[in-house]
């Protein structure tokens, strides 16, 4: 089992800037990526980015590709996501996530963290 642990949520105004992180813990040598995804209310939980386990890919959702970053330290067994140039449509949970598949990891999750940005 793996367990994830976000941080870093909270509220913000358009254009403005959060870092989120996610610290991983238990057996994160079972899983070949780590990654975020978005659940804003009464949608689907959506894909935003996925990173590989050595940093070496990234992936990235078509909405947030040049203005968020995922990055990781394996020696902290962390993950973040720097996201700049925030929107409103932005708003929503967001899931930490990790597991095999290096595209959209799901099989580990996290318990979320509320990301507001108002405009």
């Amino acid at each position: 089992q793996v367990q994830l642990v976000e941080s870093g949520g909270g509220s913000v105004q358009a254009g403005g800037s959060l870092r989120l992180s996610c610290a991983a813990s238990g057996r994160t040598d079972s899983t070949n990526a780590m990654g975020w995804f978005l659940q804003a209310p009464g949608k689907e939980r959506g894909f935003v980015a996925a990173i590989s386990t050595s940093g070496g890919n990234t992936y990235y959702a078509d909405s947030v590709k040049g203005r968020f970053t995922i990055s990781r330290d394996n020696a902290k067994n962390t993950v973040y996501l720097q996201m700049n140039s925030l929107k409103p449509e932005d708003t929503a949970v967001y899931y930490c996530a990790a597991g095999r598949r290096v595209l959209q990891p799901s099989d580990y999750w996290g318990q979320g963290t509320q990301v507001t940005v108002s405009s």
